[in-house]
């Protein structure tokens, strides 16, 4: 079955016996199914499933049993581990069969269908509390070792033409057998399985508008024919490629990089806005060139229509995508926003309406009728998720339809599953199950929030804080590198989020790092740029950046060391905000924005002339901004008081002059932390709490002002201050 010199130019071929040999049977079908997830060519993120049946132990009777290991219900092949595989008695789940050919009202879309994924636990083998995949009687049914349930766009392409089982006998020259489109269940196995055996031949079956499944006794061999079925379909359409003329030639050219980017800069929080009305979306943009050939071509309009044919696909991408029409070339930005707002008001009728005739008595209620997907001519796409993973993950799955319609068109006619069919997918009881099985979402989950200041002390602390609580963190500060590495901390804690590649902003997931001067325009305004082309828009800023410049300090004078002062502790902060309330204007969706200032700015003492007075000025322009920016974005301040620890405000140089100030003995070879440590429990004796204050405490009140939690408290400042009494308001 395998290519006669092993060479593949559609799928990577990336087995090693090596590897294979030294692992456990369940290990191997992990081992297997990494493989196979590692290539988006052979399956979707979250999609396909794999399975094996092998011999264990039954630990209540300690004979041999025959054990069903399938991939769950809601896992990803790419990095599915043993804990994402269901595990049943092979035994019961005949029993089941038995169960099911019993029921009055047999048929793949009746009750006693639902009813048999509510009997999947009773076949539990070792309380394995992983859910079963809606696809486990597949994996049953077909009595071979190791079985293979996959969607390739090649394979998909072929299996959504309007001539699918005339091609399926041509392509793969009778050893593959055909079925028609059957939502996936008991019945769709049992047909499946009657199948099969008819024709023990055959190595796999082609499920009409869906994939394929294949097995074999061995797992290697079971992998090499998944690799087999799918490199013989993508040669099948690439000896028949239209080249130039694929999708009926081009209609419109695409826009450089830079055009793209200037537009996208200003139509995303527009768009994001507009389609955030019942909850916020984040945005991944594709400008890949096979996405542009689709969107500027003749027959996008006629294609995207017709919607996605897998529903592995659409579950993501809605029925079908909104299409904007726009022409790059002659059009404005301004008429791209009126043609995507006459369009997204269509798309939701449109939507409602296909919901109204095809729900059912018992279908769950209409879900949130904006589209997921947005097509522009010259532009690309935009996906659209509850956050970075999900909009990455939808662009991925429209990317695959684009693939399936392309290779559809080039040798035969592209075909869509029937309107009532992809409703009873979409609103199907399972599906609404396995949505309602997923944890709640964090309270910060759609918020994107910047983090000016995030390379150390209070700025690192906040940015961890807010991370905790599911934002998508921008982590700005001057020095890149340290900003780095609080972007590489959260996502050594978080992960990149499934779906997300690369490195940098385009390929960012919960956290990224971008460098920022506040006291550069152009720099902040180049910043929030980068942010809206990441995450589509912001949500939240909080600014820690701030300098404690004393007499003397890096050789300065008196007058330079105001200036500077004042340029980043003040006017620092009005650029941002400035800048910010742009993007905020342009989405008309509630904001926040935090300022850190210092209890200094209300208590006058002697040696800090320029810094206790810039941070008054930022006091006031906290103020100001809340009146300047109502009543769409709440600004308020975080007043600290001598945090120590962690924060470049304190080096050595400053912690011994302290030290040496406040008479408090040290010795020269004690580190850094040591000397910090005795300075801040000075510190901490002259407030009321008699505790050192970290950047974890003032984290704690910047996420509090941007939670939610105070939505009507704006203007204000709360100082963290361990209780000093001379700060009290006056």
């Amino acid at each position: 079955m395998q290519d006669p010199q092993n060479h593949y130019r559609h799928v990577n071929y990336l087995w090693s016996d090596e590897v294979a040999d030294k692992l456990d049977p369940v290990d191997n079908l992990v081992y297997r199914s990494n493989l196979l997830g590692s290539d988006q060519r052979i399956t979707n993120t979250g999609g396909g499933n794999t399975s094996a049946k092998l011999e264990e132990t039954d630990p209540l009777t300690g004979k041999k049993v025959k054990i069903l290991w399938v991939k769950g219900s809601g896992g990803d092949l790419r990095t599915a581990t043993r804990a994402n595989f269901a595990s049943l008695y092979e035994d019961k789940l005949q029993a089941l069969d038995e169960l099911y050919q019993t029921m009055p009202e047999k048929g793949y879309k009746s009750a006693g269908e639902d009813t048999m994924v509510s009997l999947f636990p009773h076949c539990v083998f070792c309380l394995n509390q992983r859910a079963s995949s809606i696809d486990t009687p597949l994996h049953s049914m077909i009595q071979k070792k190791h079985v293979d349930h996959l969607h390739p766009n090649a394979v998909i392409a072929i299996a959504s033409c309007k001539d699918q089982e005339r091609l399926t006998h041509e392509v793969w020259q009778g050893q593959l057998a055909y079925v028609p489109w059957m939502r996936p269940g008991w019945e769709a196995a049992k047909l499946c399985s009657d199948v099969y055996e008819k024709n023990p031949d055959i190595k796999g079956i082609l499920l009409g508008q869906h994939g394929h499944t294949n097995w074999e006794d061995n797992s290697k061999d079971c992998y090499e024919t998944s690799l087999w079925v799918i490199e013989t379909a993508a040669r099948y359409i690439e000896q028949r490629d239209k080249g130039e003329h694929t999708f009926g030639g081009a209609r419109y050219q695409s826009l450089s990089e830079s055009e793209r980017n200037d537009i996208l800069a200003e139509f995303l929080p527009v768009a994001r806005g507009l389609i955030s009305t019942a909850n916020k979306f984040i945005a991944t943009v594709q400008s890949d060139d096979a996405t542009l050939r689709f969107v500027n071509s003749h027959d996008a309009q006629r294609l995207a229509a017709l919607g996605t044919s897998c529903p592995d696909h659409f579950l993501r991408t809605k029925i079908k995508p909104l299409l904007v029409h726009w022409d790059p070339q002659q059009q404005s930005v301004q008429q791209l926003i009126d043609s995507f707002k006459t369009g997204l008001e269509q798309y939701r009728l449109d939507y409602s309406a296909y919901y109204e005739q095809c729900k059912h008595p018992d279908s769950p209620p209409m879900r949130d009728p904006s589209p997921t997907v947005v097509l522009i001519p010259g532009i690309g796409m935009i996906g659209w998720g509850k956050n970075k993973s999900e909009s990455r993950v939808t662009t991925e799955f429209y990317n695959c339809a684009i693939e399936v319609m392309r290779g559809a068109e080039a040798i035969s006619e592209y075909t869509a599953l029937p309107q009532q069919e992809a409703f009873d997918i979409e609103y199907w009881a399972l599906e609404e199950a396995k949505l309602q099985r997923m944890p709640p979402e964090k309270p910060l989950a759609r918020d994107v929030v910047v983090v000016i200041g995030a390379g150390d002390g209070i700025g690192k602390a906040t940015a961890h804080r807010v991370a905790k609580e599911g934002a998508h963190v921008i982590c700005a500060d001057l020095r890149i590198e340290a900003a780095e590495q609080t972007a590489n901390e959260l996502i050594n804690i978080y992960g990149q989020g499934i779906g997300v590649a690369g490195s940098g902003i385009s390929g960012c997931g919960p956290a990224v790092a971008l460098s920022a001067d506040i006291t550069d325009r152009n720099n902040v305004k180049n910043l929030f740029e980068q942010v809206v082309l990441a995450y589509g828009g912001i949500d939240k800023v909080i600014v820690t950046a701030g300098v404690f410049l004393a007499p003397g300090q890096q050789g300065m004078s008196a007058d330079e060391m105001f200036d500077a002062s004042f340029a980043v502790n003040v006017k620092g902060g009005y650029i941002v905000a400035t800048e910010a309330a742009k993007i905020w204007k342009q989405q008309n969706l509630p904001g926040a924005l935090v300022l850190t200032t210092s209890v200094n700015g209300v208590v006058a003492k002697k040696g800090s002339l320029a810094y206790d007075t810039s941070k008054a000025a930022a006091n006031h322009l906290m103020r100001e901004l809340a009146i300047e920016l109502a009543p769409l974005v709440n600004v308020n301040g975080l007043a600290p008081a001598t945090v120590v620890k962690g924060s470049t405000m304190f080096p050595r140089d400053r912690v011994i002059a302290s030290l040496s100030k406040y008479s408090i003995s040290f010795a020269e070879d004690e580190s850094d932390d040591d000397l910090r440590t005795k300075l801040a429990e000075f510190y901490a004796t002259r407030t009321l709490t008699q505790q050192p204050i970290t950047p974890e405490d003032q984290a704690e009140a910047a996420y509090l002002l941007i939670s939610g939690q105070l939505s009507k408290t704006t203007g204000q400042i709360i100082s963290v201050d361990g209780g000093l009494h001379e700060a009290f308001l006056r």
